[in-house]
């Protein structure tokens, strides 16, 4: 889901969440209530009693309610997956400079960059994940660091290493990248 598909419809739902949140608050201190509205003072309840049992006797109203329910919250579902999930990049297209393109696929590229910083030094372990669309490709990068290194050094390695040579190899002008370090566990030495 895009971002301003996310954007458009978080901001439809809490206009009428503060629309409705707002005149409900308006209403019980006191405000006068429009004609057409659902409350009619300070004393209203939302549901009364003939509200609540107008359709107790009819076989279809509890599961057609329930149904809606549960495709509203299956929804609410589907949409904070697509707002967690990042996507990931299939393929990047690349210039053979014969006038012609290349795809190069995206699980191989992270896999290619993986092993080049799994090769330098003081990195004990290397994970890479390409994401971002059509308009330009993103990079995340988890290293883990032995002891002995320090992240600058790491982060050098990295950048004129695995990071030129993937720029390089698909001819991209830039490649934004997002690198977190952590320093690998290990257990105190004993001092004699």
């Amino acid at each position: 889901m895009s971002k301003g598909v996310n954007r458009v419809l978080l901001a439809i739902a809490g206009l009428v969440l503060i629309a409705l949140g707002g005149s409900v608050l308006a209403i019980g201190l006191g405000a006068p209530a429009p004609s057409w509205w659902l409350h009619h003072g300070r004393g209203d309840v939302l549901l009364d009693g003939a509200e609540r049992t107008r359709w107790r006797d009819q076989t279809w109203w509890w599961p057609v309610v329930i149904a809606v329910l549960a495709v509203v919250v299956l929804l609410c579902l589907w949409w904070l997956v697509a707002v967690v999930r990042r996507r990931r990049l299939a393929e990047i297209l690349v210039d053979t400079g014969d006038g012609e393109g290349a795809a190069l696929r995206g699980r191989a590229l992270e896999h290619a960059m993986a092993e080049e910083a799994n090769g330098l030094d003081g990195v004990a372990q290397a994970h890479v994940a390409l994401t971002g669309g059509r308009g330009g490709a993103r990079t995340r990068v988890l290293l883990t660091l032995e002891p002995h290194v320090g992240p600058g050094a790491a982060l050098h390695t990295l950048t004129t290493g695995a990071l030129a040579h993937a720029r390089d190899a698909t001819g991209l002008a830039t490649l934004p990248t997002e690198a977190r370090l952590h320093a690998q566990k290990h257990r105190p030495e004993r001092v004699t």
